[in-house]
């Protein structure tokens, strides 16, 4: 076996960064551009500014520009702000595309965030407003190395725990490069010297014996666990736990999994708002009081020489057209539903805005009668992954060790499961959720209490999860996208390097308003 081969072999665990490279080059993933909020200097007086949409983008857009002195006016087509930033509680209501309706049963401070759910730690615009508007943050905990891989293939279903396949599937590999570098076959110059670091560093790697074999004792149970941990007095001894064999952890591919908390995206820290992710969204709703006119559904733009028109409807009162005008419009309406309102721009910007996707995922939050997981299982927060087709487990960071119920994110269905998921009644996604989940954790059966499931694509205001750009779409139209045409301008995570985060929709919304305010001050749309 040459080095190249076991490079190649090991290329899974050490994989983060060839993953975040091939992330960059689709646009998936890119270090925010953050350095502060721009100041804005010598708006013209009474200058006016029409922004379509209250998500983080509009919201952002709105606080600056009122800063500015702008005269600001928000249209939201929600009863809320916040647009995904979003979460869900006992109480709440939500009816989807086809008039399904579900009514939220979780018992009071239970939530779940249908929308983000995390904010990397440098995600430095997000965390910055956060501050700005004194939203609490607590730990998100991304691998919790108790939680489970699971493959409904592989160990008859078991699941395994994430320390067992990340301790075993290492120090097997570490043992094979072990003996290739005794055995002085690497097919490039190695020095002794480098060979004797090599083997210690192996040693230590993948907890391997003085024989550089990787095999059951203290080292690898420290890694991958005890069969019975160690304690206090006459039965304090532990009991090693036996390595799974190379075969098998190979075999059940849930080494794939191994290296989601090396991408930039998730590497820690990561946090969330305390109560919430949307807890974000209403504290910049509370700061924007009086400019935002909700449950105003936008049905038509149109621009002049001289400023934009919104035409919209009152969604408790259809067909009733109202009007609103300012100078320069700032559109942070998600590409999916833009698409389908009439609006006066170049064919540049319009074939921008038809040009781009939008992914369908589909969650599911599910409450149970009490927190099994901790009790039962020693999980404490974290994420369970899975083949099943709720991919995802995620349990909640918050409130640890606490007696009473809890929620779960129960499913975060992506690609063809998710469309499938999304052609089912809410009943059936969260019935869907308890079945398969329950191959995981038995005790979702008699400890479930009552669910609820958003399909992204059956979200009326945003037809979709995010902006799911091509790298050919993004090198052909994303500069138009992004272009003030005329009197208009687009922002929001779709006109971002960073889509489906909350920095994209930040960044994106600080960049226009400093380049729509230049042209502000400078008189004119040309």
């Amino acid at each position: 076996m040459t080095r190249r081969d076991l490079l190649r072999m090991i290329g899974v665990t050490a994989g983060g960064a060839a993953m975040y490279q091939a992330m960059s080059s689709l646009g998936l993933a890119a270090e925010s551009p953050y350095q502060g909020t721009p100041t804005l200097h010598g708006a013209p007086r009474g200058a006016s500014v029409l922004i379509l949409g209250a998500g983080l983008a509009g919201m952002v857009a709105a606080y600056e520009m009122r800063q500015a002195g702008y005269k600001v006016q928000v249209l939201e087509c929600n009863h809320r702000p916040g647009g995904r930033n979003w979460t869900l509680r006992g109480g709440d209501t939500y009816t989807e595309l086809g008039g399904f309706t579900q009514h939220c049963q979780f018992d009071r401070g239970l939530y779940i965030n249908p929308g983000p759910w995390r904010i990397p730690y440098h995600h430095r615009g997000i965390l910055d407003y956060c501050k700005k508007l004194g939203v609490p943050l607590e730990p998100f905990v991304q691998i919790n190395h108790n939680a489970y891989l699971h493959s409904a293939d592989a160990f008859g279903g078991k699941p395994q725990r994430y320390r067992t396949i990340n301790a075993d599937y290492r120090g097997h590999v570490a043992e094979l490069l072990a003996k290739v570098t005794q055995q002085g076959k690497l097919d490039a110059p190695v020095s002794k010297d480098d060979q004797a670091l090599l083997l210690d560093s192996l040693r230590q790697w993948g907890a391997l014996d003085k024989n550089y074999a990787y095999a059951a004792g203290p080292g690898t149970s420290n890694r991958r666990g005890y069969d019975k941990p160690p304690g206090g007095g006459l039965s304090a001894k532990p009991v090693d736990s036996q390595p799974l064999q190379l075969h098998d952890v190979l075999n059940s591919h849930l080494w794939s999994s191994l290296t989601e908390g090396e991408m930039y995206e998730f590497q820690t820290t990561l946090l969330q708002p305390v109560g919430g992710m949307g807890r974000i969204g209403e504290a910049f709703g509370h700061a924007l009081d009086g400019l935002i006119r909700y449950n105003a559904k936008v049905t038509s733009i149109q621009q002049d020489e001289h400023g934009v028109t919104a035409s919209y409807e009152d969604t408790r009162h259809p067909g009733s057209v109202q009007k609103a005008r300012a100078d320069w419009c700032i559109c942070t309406i998600p590409l999916s539903i833009l698409s389908q309102i009439p609006m006066n721009v170049s064919a540049a910007m319009a074939d921008a805005i038809g040009a781009v996707s939008y992914a369908a995922t589909v969650k599911v939050g599910l409450q149970f009668k009490r927190r099994f997981w901790e009790e039962d299982e020693d999980i404490y927060g974290g994420i369970t992954a899975t083949d099943l087709p709720i991919n995802t487990i995620s349990y909640p960071s918050n409130d640890f060790n606490s007696r009473g119920k809890g929620v779960l994110l129960g499913g975060y269905i992506w690609g063809l499961n998710a469309y499938e998921f999304t052609a089912m009644t809410p009943e059936e996604r969260v019935r869907r959720a308890v079945e398969y989940g329950s191959q995981i954790h038995p005790q979702y059966k008699t400890e479930f209490e009552n669910g609820i499931a958003v399909a992204w694509h059956r979200a009326p205001f945003t037809m979709g999860c995010f902006a799911s750009w091509s790298e050919e779409a993004r090198d052909k139209h994303y500069d138009n996208l992004c272009q003030i045409d005329g009197r208009i301008a687009l922002a929001g995570e779709h006109a971002s390097y960073l889509p489906a985060w909350q920095e994209g929709a930040v960044t994106s919304a600080l960049d226009v308003i400093g380049r729509l305010h230049q042209r502000a001050v400078a008189g004119g749309a040309a």
